[in-house]
């Protein structure tokens, strides 16, 4: 079984478009780049294609022992040959049952990534710059990939050989690459089922009201599924970036910060259970309310307790908004 990871291939042909699209920025005066900025994000691509191809072998020998661990229950529900042990051959149908598998895994994980602070902490690095370009697409997480194969397990135990999944997960990420532009209008019917880059720029943004908003890879119709879904279209400049920056453009410090916060908190913490909620806990959690999670913010909205004035600086800015007492 050889499975060729081609997404190291494809990197001359990023450059290449990521250089037009530095000289178009440069000619129309859109300071689309800086350079420390560039720098950082070209350093923590290197990196997480490192950790990639260090991976892959790996994620592909779990994938084969899961598929190969339920080929007698497969082949006791006689469908077996219906998926095939030639990928290559398999009909296109599989092909695409197989991509949106695929999909629907990248949306959870992708969700769980910015709702489960450890997670969090592994996938920031994708926010952290302040910027919306092609490189920074490459702003790709080093540690992500030891727990994202969980999501996918089910795939190879249905019968999906595991080069296949492989491949449907390459193909996504390098759709995903697409969508880091801000050159591209709103794409009308098209987006009502596929992410375009106007909706994963929502996604890119600190503003209050587009937090947690469009996980989607390839497909946007889960995020209308799971109320996940925003238009974009209410006239909100955009801000990108995250709430609290990493404050280096050291590729390690953007890797690391999180984690580095993370442990300060824990150690702080006063009890057991405010140390997990600390780790696996919505990111702003915290015991004492002084910093708050998007749902607890979205919930003080609805009692009148922040005002839109207060959550428009906070999405603006690096500092938690200034929150009402509760009346004893």
């Amino acid at each position: 079984m050889k499975f060729v990871y081609f997404i190291p291939y494809f990197i001359p042909a990023a450059i290449i478009i990521i250089t037009i699209e530095v000289i178009m920025s440069v000619r129309h005066d859109k300071h689309l780049y800086e350079w420390k900025d560039s720098a950082a994000s070209a350093g923590v691509g290197i990196g997480a294609v490192l950790m990639q191809i260090l991976t892959k072998a790996g994620t592909l020998a779990v994938f084969t022992g899961v598929f190969e661990l339920f080929e007698p229950v497969r082949e006791a529900l006689n469908y077996t040959a219906t998926f095939g042990q030639n990928w290559l051959g398999a009909a296109w149908w599989v092909w695409v049952l197989a991509i949106i598998g695929d999909d629907f895994n990248f949306y959870w994980h992708h969700r769980f990534a910015h709702t489960i602070r450890i997670l969090w902490a592994a996938h920031i690095p994708h926010h952290s710059s302040e910027y919306f370009n092609f490189g920074t697409s490459f702003r790709n997480s080093w540690t992500i990939f030891f727990i994202k194969p969980v999501y996918w397990l089910w795939m190879p135990a249905l019968g999906f050989h595991p080069v296949m999944v492989l491949m449907a997960m390459s193909i996504n990420s390098l759709y995903q690459f697409t969508l880091h532009s801000l050159s591209v209008p709103h794409l009308g019917w098209f987006e009502k089922i596929f992410n375009t880059p106007q909706l994963h720029q929502i996604h890119h943004s600190k503003n209050f009201s587009y937090m947690d908003k469009n996980f989607g890879g390839i497909l946007i119709i889960w995020d209308k599924l799971f109320g996940t879904f925003h238009n974009g279209r209410d006239g909100q400049q955009r801000h990108f970036g995250v709430t609290k920056p990493p404050g280096s453009y050291n590729p390690v410090k953007i890797i690391t910060h999180e984690f580095e916060n993370i442990w300060q908190d824990v150690r702080s913490a006063k009890s057991l259970k405010d140390k997990l909620n600390y780790i696996f806990g919505a990111p702003g959690w915290s015991p004492d309310k002084s910093s708050l999670t998007v749902s607890e913010m979205n919930k003080m909205i609805r009692k009148g307790k922040l005002t839109p004035e207060e959550i428009k600086a906070f999405s603006a800015s690096e500092s938690e908004p200034a929150l009402e007492k509760e009346e004893a």
